[in-house]
């Protein structure tokens, strides 16, 4: 949750700033000041000006011409690994369920209109390099940043909003298609998200990636606060949505109810 701030104490330059390297992403991994001037909502020769003074810090590397993001930036996500709470009070059951369960298992939160992955169980097999084992779905590691509307996770982090604030949510939003299940009709993913509310968990199947399924349930304090997700992937052909749900919910369940006091 944003913080309020009186407009005497913002720092613009320092928003201007982050707003410059928030632009890179997984799908644009080298601007030049052109893009991200657009990218930013800022002026062509704004952007050039801090583009240069992230690189000149060691934030942003250059060719002359396009900017991408140096190792530098890993020393935010280090440190907030490092010290915050929630990752490391989640480690432990996040890998205790694995070794129950034999699948990959995260812990997410909202950021926006993305989910972003602040725990993973450890030990994580790739079943293309060892012919079988647990799912490492496309984009699935620590601080990987995915669309809430396709992913069980953030389905559920959506549903823990109120209505009035899950409708500005809404408002205006266009739902990318990432595959062809992916559910982008605005009425449809409204009555979806209501049925999050009343399940209390979601399954997304093959909705962000084509072969992937994904059960999540929601990770509440003890004020019954929804703070984070917690979810597992699985291949179509290792397990079947209906043995997700029979299977593994009730571990998740159990899981949640466990991490109560901790979140």
């Amino acid at each position: 949750m944003k913080s309020s701030i009186a407009k005497a104490d913002l720092i613009e330059g320092m928003a201007k700033g982050m707003a410059v390297l928030e632009s890179f992403d997984t799908e644009r991994q080298r601007l030049n000041a052109t893009l991200t001037a657009d990218r930013a909502g800022l002026t062509r020769a704004a952007a050039r000006r801090h583009l240069l003074t992230l690189a000149h810090l060691g934030y942003l590397e250059t060719d002359g011409s396009y900017f991408w993001l140096s190792a530098k930036v890993l020393r935010f996500s280090g440190s907030y690994l490092a010290s915050a709470r929630l990752p490391r009070a989640l480690q432990p059951t996040l890998n205790r369920l694995a070794v129950q369960a034999q699948e990959s298992f995260s812990a997410v939160v909202l950021d926006a209109d993305e989910v972003v992955i602040v725990a993973r169980s450890g030990n994580d097999r790739n079943p293309s390099t060892t012919g079988g084992g647990r799912v490492i779905a496309y984009g699935l590691h620590m601080g990987a940043r995915l669309p809430a509307h396709a992913t069980s996770t953030g389905r559920v982090l959506l549903a823990a909003k109120t209505k009035t604030a899950f409708s500005a949510w809404m408002k205006g939003r266009h739902l990318h298609r990432l595959t062809p299940l992916t559910t982008v009709d605005a009425k449809l993913f409204r009555a979806l998200i209501d049925k999050v509310r009343q399940d209390d968990f979601c399954i997304a199947s093959e909705e962000h990636e084509l072969g992937v399924h994904a059960l999540a349930v929601p990770l509440r304090n003890t004020k019954g606060v929804t703070v984070a997700a917690l979810n597992v992937v699985a291949s179509h052909s290792r397990l079947s949505t209906q043995a997700m749900q029979r299977d593994l919910l009730p571990l998740m369940f159990e899981a949640a109810r466990e991490l109560r006091p901790l979140m």
